[in-house]
């Protein structure tokens, strides 16, 4: 796939992941009519959140490569292309982002705020790191040990993506995409402030970083025999 076609794909998964959030809002508490303060209200937005990750995962595979969040993009490519993705993907999804939110405040513009720091910023950036540090070993390991198993693989790491929000919730909102909460931030006037700055943009990325290095110090490599399967089931 070109990098003009990928780049392209980066922008518009992350201006639809943007607006998938918000539509399973909608249908939650306003089509289905649950309370946001009812544990059956939540269940249902985690089904039909899980659900949207599989339809995500899905139009990543489609896309060959596709990503609307910059922790994927940096922590799937090597280091021959990091400067492309830094440069290149990482604006391309924030982009994206942005846009998603001037559309949504225009069509409903009573409609979220982004996410919200309750403790502080080094508690957030260091809460926003850990998750994103579990996120990637997670997706890498996955990649890893089940290569070919589109639906487990998009299940276990769907599962493992939104306890590790709910853990974070009500800390910092358990965002683990910068590009996301750059979104809000910006619509607000907030993106350039040193909170949004250090706990959803350094403490990610950083973190990112981190568990790449460590995924690739501690595990092997597959051998051309192990990697031999997933060339099949693909």
């Amino acid at each position: 796939m070109s990098r003009i076609s990928i780049v392209v794909s980066d922008l518009v998964l992350s201006f639809m992941w943007i607006w998938s959030g918000v539509l399973v809002s909608i249908l939650v508490h306003g089509v289905l009519g649950f309370s946001r303060n009812v544990t059956t209200g939540e269940i249902v937005g985690y089904t039909f959140s899980v659900i949207s990750m599989f339809i995500f995962a899905f139009l990543q595979k489609l896309t060959k490569g596709g990503h609307y969040n910059p922790v994927a993009a940096l922590a799937s490519g090597g280091f021959g292309s990091f400067i492309f993705t830094i440069m290149v993907r990482v604006p391309a999804e924030v982009i994206g982002s942005i846009l998603a939110v001037k559309h949504i405040i225009h069509v409903f513009p009573e409609i979220g705020k982004g996410p919200k720091l309750n403790v502080s910023i080094h508690q957030g950036a260091l809460t926003e790191g850990v998750l994103t540090f579990f996120t990637v070993l997670i997706s890498m390991e996955l990649s890893r040990k089940i290569p070919g198993s589109f639906f487990m693989k998009t299940w276990i790491s769907s599962i493992a993506k939104l306890s590790l929000h709910v853990l974070g919730a009500d800390l910092t909102g358990g965002c683990m995409n910068p590009a996301a909460v750059m979104g809000w931030a910006y619509a607000l006037g907030e993106h350039i402030a040193k909170e949004h700055l250090l706990v959803y943009w350094l403490g990610p990325v950083m973190a990112t970083l981190l568990a790449v290095w460590f995924f690739n110090a501690v595990f092997k490599p597959l051998t051309k025999e192990q990697e031999k399967p997933k060339a099949k089931s693909d």
